[in-house]
């Protein structure tokens, strides 16, 4: 039963792949449509910087933000290395 589910979760997985390649045509980006003034292209660097860099940065910005900011460390964390197991000695008097 298990393949026959796993058979068909791929068949449509490529079908649904195969669909949107075929509805996406890239061909129409080649026409330009009336009004449209494209700007100048970017180059290798530019775009790595765009696309690559800046998020890299602003994702170690955040992270370095929130691990700084964190206040649960002021908190001590309870491990059994700092839990008292045995009884008191003035529990047991009581």
């Amino acid at each position: 039963m298990d393949k026959k589910n796993a058979l068909r979760a791929g068949a449509l997985a490529a079908g649904t792949t195969l669909m949107m390649l075929l509805m996406s045509s890239p061909a129409l980006a080649l026409t330009r449509d009336d009004g449209d003034d494209p700007g100048p292209g970017l180059s290798v660097i530019q775009t790595l910087g765009l696309y690559v860099l800046i998020p890299l940065a602003l994702f170690a910005v955040i992270a370095g933000l929130v691990m700084v900011l964190d206040k649960s460390r002021a908190k001590g964390k309870t491990t059994s290395s700092n839990i008292n197991v045995k009884p008191d000695a003035q529990a047991n008097k009581a």
